[in-house]
Parts: structure tokens; sequence; C-alpha cells
């Protein structure tokens, strides 16, 4: 398994770091197949998975369960789990003791927590404390939705730039290992990774981050809404769709079930 030291390597060597959000069993054995450096276990999966609007009815049992399902696909690739809303903004040792949730229940390496701000740096101070990896991530944080009105490309102005700068500043500081910036301008992204020593992962975050993490659905054409950021490989939608119809026909033609799959058919004719 890559751990920290190898990852932070890798920065060094200006190496690009692969990374995938994934949910499921299955998915997490073929993101391990495919040889990507991290999984996230991702708060996105209110949206892919439950089919909620937004990430703010994601638990951390919902968390910790998926968690649980992708350490079992993949058990030789570093997981980053997310701390989902409410779960790491009323105190610091509820933040704490969620975050150890995520790792003993659910087996994952390190986790993830939204924002910047000064109570943000507190939760991760006190996450680091307890011997647990700590990621950061600023930039469009889907959990503060409705403060920022929608998913909008964040910091474009000069002072909203300079914030996030001294953000990512006090994050290292406090202790974090990691910081996914999420849509915001390139010439930003590539300030912030300049600045810092530790690992920044992009997601629409440009060129010039030490790595790149998308959703494993947007990947693959499995989700409702398609992020300008997201490159779509394959539209398995469209096929899983199709071959379903053929399936629907075949069983209303009575083409399946075929003798090959009944178990001691009642007669040896076609």
């Amino acid at each position: 398994m890559i751990g920290i030291l190898e990852l932070k390597t890798k920065k060094e060597r200006q190496e690009i770091i692969t990374m995938i959000t994934a949910y499921d069993y299955y998915a997490a054995k073929l993101v391990e197949k495919a040889g990507i450096d991290i999984i996230l276990v991702g708060d996105s999966l209110g949206m892919v998975i439950k089919g909620n609007k937004n990430t703010l009815g994601v638990s951390i049992e919902d968390i910790v369960y998926h968690t649980k399902a992708v350490r079992k696909g993949a058990g030789d690739t570093f997981i980053i789990a997310d701390l989902p809303y409410m779960s790491f903004h009323v105190n610091i040792e509820e933040t704490k003791k969620n975050s150890a949730k995520l790792i003993v229940e659910g087996g994952a390496d390190a986790v993830k927590l939204e924002g910047g701000s000064p109570s943000r740096i507190d939760m991760i101070k006190g996450i680091v404390d307890c011997e647990i990896p700590a990621v950061g991530h600023l930039g469009l944080t889907p959990q503060s939705i409705h403060k920022f009105g929608g998913y909008k490309v964040q910091a474009k102005q000069e002072k909203e730039a300079e914030r996030l700068i001294k953000q990512a500043i006090e994050i290292e500081k406090a202790g974090a290992f990691m910081l996914v910036l999420e849509a915001i301008p390139e010439k930003l992204a590539k300030q912030v990774t300049d600045e810092l020593k530790i690992i920044t992962i992009g997601i629409g975050a440009g060129r010039y981050t030490d790595g790149q993490v998308l959703v494993y659905n947007d990947l693959f054409g499995l989700s409702d809404y398609q992020p300008k950021f997201a490159k779509q490989y394959i539209d398995l939608a469209d096929i899983i769709t199709k071959n379903l119809m053929k399936y629907a026909q075949d069983v209303r033609d009575k083409k399946f079930p075929e003798k090959e799959h009944i178990y001691y058919p009642l007669t040896d004719t076609e």
C-alpha cells in the first residue's frame, strides 16, 4: 500500500498523484486494479448513491458503511474518508470521535474536512492530535452550498484568492498532510501548490496541482449532472440502459431463461 511518506515523495519528485472517489466494494476493487493511488469515500455519495440534491443529508454512519465496503474491495489502497456535514462542526471532542470512527470502524487511512475558518483549523489540530492523518478542502466546499448560493467557481476575486491562500497556509500549519482544491482558477491553484509543502489535489482546479481527483460516477456517465471539470470516458448509462431493454424484451419474448440458465429442466427439448 502506498502511504503518506510515498505520497510526499511523489510531490517532491513532481510525480502526479491519482485519486478517485468510490463508494462500494466492486468499484473499489476496479480502482485498485487500475493502480490508482488514493480512493476518496466522499460525501458526494449523497447525490450519486442516495439521490439527494446535495451532500448535506449524509451521516457519519453512511460514510462508515461505505468506507467499510471500499476497504473490502481495495485492501491495499490508501483510503481517505469524508467527515460529513455536522460531524465536525460542533466541538473538537465530537470531531475527534467521528474521525476515529472512520479510521477504526470504517478502515480509512485518513479523514477529510471542509473549510479553512479558525474553528476548522482547530478541528484539524484536534484530529492530528489523535494521530489521525488529516486532509483539508478549500474552494468550492459542497457542505457550504447554501452559503455559496449554488455550485459556483470560488475565489475569482483578488481578496477571496488572498483569503484562500492564507487559509491554505493555516491548514498546513495545523498539521494536514494534503489539501483538496475544488473549483478555483488555475492560477490560484498553482500559487497555493507552489506555496505549500503539503500535497495539493485538484478537482476543477486546473493543471498545476500535485494530483487530480474525480468522482467515479462522473467518469462513466453514471450521474445526473456532469460538471465542466469532469471528463466522461464512457457513457455507461446508455450502454446499461440499452442492455436492460434487451433483457426485458428477452423475458417478454420468452427467450430468457434458456436451457443453459436452468437447474434441472423439466424436459430435454429446446
